[in-house]
């Protein structure tokens, strides 16, 4: 414990000029007779350490005692804090780590590239749910990512099914990467010999297991997250609806639908009609999905078919008549 809190002391004088005892105290969540005590073990152990007395004094380390890492440019050294995403390191467990990391990371750096991480944190900010949203943390998401880094399986327990037929089932698995996505996490492993992808938040129980798996050196996360994402999409999208846009709502259609499925649609769509209006033929997931996303496209849609699809918009503009009529 206190040597861990002696290295980080030594990282925090490397990454500034200089600092007072109550910062390093605050920093390291001790006393100030504490940093005292810290201070002098540091120099008899050959640190370095410097106390400046008076009001104005603090503690620095002398003699050019730091670690540099003179190949990193400034976008290089600012790109290094821009790889993560913080709320998604404290849901895994790794807030302190990271925290950690960066500590070391701007300690080593020059003095003139030093304001790198400011600089980053003060122009991008990363924040990876979805609007309207409350962001919930999977209770066993730690334990998953635990088992990730350390390439180790896992026993599980899955929820399965519609809530009305919901059932678990229990699975041997080797945790190959975690996926945040729109606020929530996913968890790519290898069943057998399948790779798939499972919802963390269904995980009933998780009990890493003593063994570690011999990770496949040919996966690819990004590609294979990428792959399965698409073929998701396509999946879902087993109806279709005939759909005559103004041009105002073709514009708008690849905001309210599936984009990928919308711009094909419109790619295919013949020429506008005397009006000005395309027709497309678009894959939608069911009357009902159809139905709430093409709804805010307003008389800038209309649905031609199915017949079940434009019966619902006809009831929507019926009740709304009485309300505006």
């Amino acid at each position: 414990m206190r040597a861990a809190r002696l290295i980080k002391m030594v990282l925090l004088l490397q990454s500034r000029p200089s600092m007072t005892a109550a910062e390093l105290a605050r920093e390291l969540e001790v006393s100030e007779r504490t940093i005292t005590r810290d201070a002098l073990a540091l120099s008899e152990a050959g640190v370095p350490v410097y106390a400046d007395r008076g009001r104005a004094g603090g503690y620095r380390l002398i003699g050019g005692y730091r670690t540099r890492l003179t190949g990193l440019a400034r976008s290089e050294a600012e790109a290094l804090f821009l790889s993560g995403v913080p709320g998604a390191l404290r849901q895994m467990g790794l807030d302190d780590a990271a925290s950690a990391a960066r500590l070391k990371v701007s300690a080593a750096l020059l003095p003139s590239l030093r304001d790198a991480p400011s600089s980053a944190a003060q122009r991008f900010h990363l924040d990876a749910p979805g609007w309207y949203q409350e962001p919930r943390t999977p209770e066993l998401l730690p334990v998953l990512a635990e088992a990730v880094w350390d390439d180790r399986t896992v026993s599980v327990r899955y929820r399965r099914g519609t809530r009305a037929a919901r059932r678990d089932v229990e699975r041997e698995l080797e945790p190959y990467g975690l996926v945040l996505k729109a606020g929530v996490w996913y968890l790519c492993a290898r069943a057998g010999t399948s790779f798939r992808v499972y919802r963390v938040d269904r995980f009933t129980a998780v009990t890493p297991g003593e063994e570690r798996f011999s990770r496949d050196e040919g996966f690819d996360l990004p590609a294979f997250w990428e792959e399965r994402a698409a073929e998701f999409a396509r999946s879902i999208l087993r109806a279709e609806a005939v759909v005559r846009l103004t041009e105002a709502g073709a514009r708008r259609l690849p905001y309210v639908t599936d984009r990928a499925a919308a711009l094909e649609a419109l790619a295919a769509a013949g020429p506008p009609d005397a009006e000005g209006r395309v027709t497309v033929t678009l894959p939608v997931e069911s009357d009902e999905v159809a139905y709430a996303q093409l709804l805010p496209l307003g008389p800038e849609a209309e649905v031609l078919g199915p017949r079940s699809l434009r019966a619902l918009f006809a009831d929507a503009a019926a009740r709304l008549a009485r309300l505006y009529g």
